[in-house]
């Protein structure tokens, strides 16, 4: 459901963003936009290692590791770790 959330505010903010002349309006429309990539970016991981890919798949998306991978996203990582560990 996140990732349906995230999506509806990127098309808010676009158009929010296509909307503003003043850039002040923009740069706050630019960081919504952001926000909300990240938050679809980390479901859409979440998603991925549920589905069984490994750390070295979704780092080669990126140009990273594994390591790389677990480091950038170690949010993700770390949640991982202490559901393993329940």
């Amino acid at each position: 459901m996140a990732a349906k959330d995230a999506s509806s505010r990127i098309k808010v903010a676009l158009r929010g963003y296509q909307q503003r002349s003043d850039p002040l309006e923009k740069v706050d429309m630019s960081r919504q936009l952001r926000e909300a990539a990240e938050e679809l970016e980390a479901s859409a991981i979440e998603q991925a290692r549920a589905g069984g890919a490994t750390w070295r798949q979704i780092g080669s998306c990126y140009g990273l590791t594994k390591q790389g991978a677990q480091q950038r996203f170690r949010a993700i990582a770390r949640d991982e770790a202490v559901s393993k560990e329940k």
